[in-house]
């Protein structure tokens, strides 16, 4: 079954809030064997939300819209849709009924505002929002179907997850099956890896497709199988996968679908091994991945954020010395910050990281996107250079994501 999207929302557009629904809303869907075809954005102007809805009905039969049905007067999807699927707004005592019951669990005083929300079409079958005050909206008209939801996620996400999905299975009946098995693999860049699979990868069955899916000194690989008998499907894709795990052998470093902090973990745990993070460069973002991880408190047991060269001489024990004669970003401090984060958290593994995320703090020899990081796992430490040459931001994320493969690195030796 073929769905597209639409998000409706003037701040999405001037990049003021990123759109995350869309995301959820696509791997929601693909688990029960759907497919998004296509994703649309628009302003909240009822012109450019009735031209996308028209667009998107003559290519599927179900649309899934968010956003827009807030209380102020730029919220204009509930004013459209009545446009698009006739019929007028009403109050409907149910909504106020679900909206009364919201604001008193919270100690709330309604306003004016919020009470329009309780203003719905009568075109439309109204979904209850236990969880804020826009309702769902179900619509149909000629066979097809479209659902309004709010832009909120959580709200989004409870209403896709307890009401929407389920309707949609019933109302469009599909047994297809859409089935994933996905590895991390180091090593290689994509185009080595694709020539080191091809015969692996035409040898695959129709139903069985391989996709590449690279980020700085890692791919993730996913095979995807597609079919209406599940159990067969399956088998096959099993089959697939672990004739793909023998061939790679020990450059998969995680065997399902994982972030990198989540794949460290879980061999931290195999090895039943401790970690602590010095950091500097990345201010405690290596440490914000690491328990971002649920059960990350039985391996990690904290972080140093030495910002400051006095922190990291006086609680890390780097030597100024060193400082001095090397500069603080370079391969000798963070070698002593991982030995001395190791040594004061009394951890078996550290993770140590000095750099320059930018835009300043340039010098001779070290642009910004410059960092070193160092890793120790026992008595044994390696230090790597690299430079990325990003924004800020972007720096600080790359300088993270090559701090836990170069861990997970030397834990797989």
């Amino acid at each position: 079954m073929n769905v597209e999207i639409i998000v409706i929302g003037d701040e999405l557009l001037i990049g003021q809030v990123t759109d995350t629904n869309s995301s959820w809303i696509a791997r929601s869907l693909n688990k029960i064997g759907w497919e998004v075809m296509e994703i649309t954005t628009v302003r909240d102007r009822h012109v450019e939300i009735i031209s996308a809805i028209r667009q998107s009905f003559d290519r599927v039969d179900v649309i899934l819209m968010t956003g827009g049905l807030g209380p102020t007067k730029d919220d204009i999807t509930k004013q459209t849709l009545c446009e698009y699927f006739g019929g007028k707004l009403f109050f409907d005592v149910e909504v106020q009924k679900n909206n009364d019951l919201f604001f008193e669990r919270r100690g709330l005083k309604m306003n004016d505002s919020t009470r329009t929300q309780a203003m719905v079409p009568d075109s439309c079958t109204v979904i209850q929002n236990p969880v804020g005050t826009a309702p769902v909206m179900w619509f149909e008209k000629d066979g097809k179907v479209l659902v309004s939801m709010p832009g909120v996620p959580a709200e989004m996400q409870h209403a896709m997850s307890e009401e929407v999905i389920p309707r949609l299975r019933k109302r469009f009946p599909d047994n297809t099956a859409i089935l994933h098995k996905t590895c991390l693999v180091k090593d290689f860049s994509e185009s080595a890896l694709s020539e080191f699979l091809s015969d692996f990868e035409a040898g695959l069955p129709d139903s069985i497709k391989l996709a590449y899916l690279p980020v700085p000194g890692v791919i993730r690989l996913r095979l995807t199988g597609r079919g209406e008998d599940e159990s067969f499907l399956f088998r096959q894709l099993s089959e697939s996968f672990s004739q793909l795990e023998d061939r790679l052998g020990k450059h998969i470093f995680c065997h399902h679908d994982a972030t990198m902090a989540e794949a460290l973990g879980l061999l931290l745990i195999r090895e039943g091994l401790t970690i602590a993070t010095a950091e500097s460069c990345t201010g405690g973002n290596i440490a914000h991945e690491i328990t971002s991880v649920p059960g990350s408190s039985a391996y990690y047991t904290g972080s140093v954020v030495s910002y400051a060269n006095e922190v990291k001489v006086n609680v890390l024990g780097v030597d100024p010395g060193i400082i001095e004669k090397y500069g603080v970003v370079s391969g000798e401090v963070v070698e002593q910050m991982v030995r001395g984060v190791q040594r004061l958290l009394k951890t078996d593994c550290a993770v140590a990281t000095s750099g320059i995320a930018g835009p300043g703090g340039a010098v001779p020899g070290k642009p910004v996107g410059t960092v070193w990081i160092a890793v120790a796992k026992g008595d044994k430490i390696i230090s790597s250079r690299y430079c990325f040459g990003d924004s800020r931001i972007v720096n600080i994320s790359r300088f993270t994501h090559m701090a836990l493969l170069q861990m997970i690195t030397l834990l797989c030796e």
